[in-house]
């Protein structure tokens, strides 16, 4: 149990690294969220800081998910319950993988360091599905790069790729025979619903037909 707390609290620790703050703190002096939408994401450090922080900045906060994910395993393998083949746990180990990727998806939107207000996980929730069923993740990595193509909006891409995700993790578990997997199932359902509340904001100007486009300097607050 307390490793189990342990994988929880550092899946916490280290999805509220807050890597785009960093970013305008190291590149310009200045707090990102009072640059551009406020956000600490990699779309705004894209628009305030340029392609190359953004980059960084998108592969860390897939890190964090990742490696969230990845400790956990971890920590539970030596309590005598195995992945099994296909990289995932056990039934009665998946709530807690599952746990210690939401607690990553938490930290990074309500960081402890700037005061919980932070990004709107979607690098994050890719990272943790990677580390989780790496099959479904580029999967709606995916869906999120074909939508952004014709689209060129972020927000709205980010959110087709949410409300897909439920539905390719059961075709996922169904195409490997495991049959349906709740941990992993409501897991789906959570990240889905936290990217869609955290983009409620870009919806009403979707709707509105104000929502900026990729490369658009137009961001009004909490833009993507």
């Amino acid at each position: 149990m307390l490793l189990a707390l342990f994988a929880l609290l550092a899946g916490y620790l280290l999805g509220s690294i807050p890597a785009g703050y960093l970013a305008g703190r190291w590149l310009r002096g200045i707090d990102i969220r009072q640059e551009g939408s406020g956000s600490t994401g990699a779309t705004n450090v894209l628009r305030v800081l340029g392609k190359g922080p953004a980059l960084v900045v998108f592969l860390v906060d897939v890190l964090k998910g990742t490696t969230a994910v990845l400790l956990a395993k971890a920590v539970l393998e030596p309590l005598g319950v195995p992945l099994n083949d296909a990289g995932t746990a056990n039934w009665s180990t998946d709530s807690w993988v599952v746990a210690a990727g939401l607690a990553a998806l938490a930290g990074h939107i309500w960081p402890v360091w700037l005061g919980w207000r932070g990004g709107k996980a979607v690098a994050t929730a890719l990272g943790m599905l990677l580390g989780l069923t790496w099959p479904v993740g580029l999967a709606c990595f995916g869906i999120f790069l074909a939508v952004l193509s014709v689209s060129r909006i972020v927000s709205l891409s980010s959110v087709v790729a949410a409300v897909g995700l439920p539905l390719l993790m059961l075709g996922w578990f169904h195409d490997q025979g495991m049959g349906l997997r709740w941990p992993y199932l409501a897991l789906a359902l959570l990240t889905s619903a936290l990217v869609i509340w955290r983009h409620r904001s870009n919806l009403a100007r979707l709707l509105a037909g104000t929502e900026p486009r990729l490369g658009e300097r137009r961001a009004g607050p909490d833009s993507n």
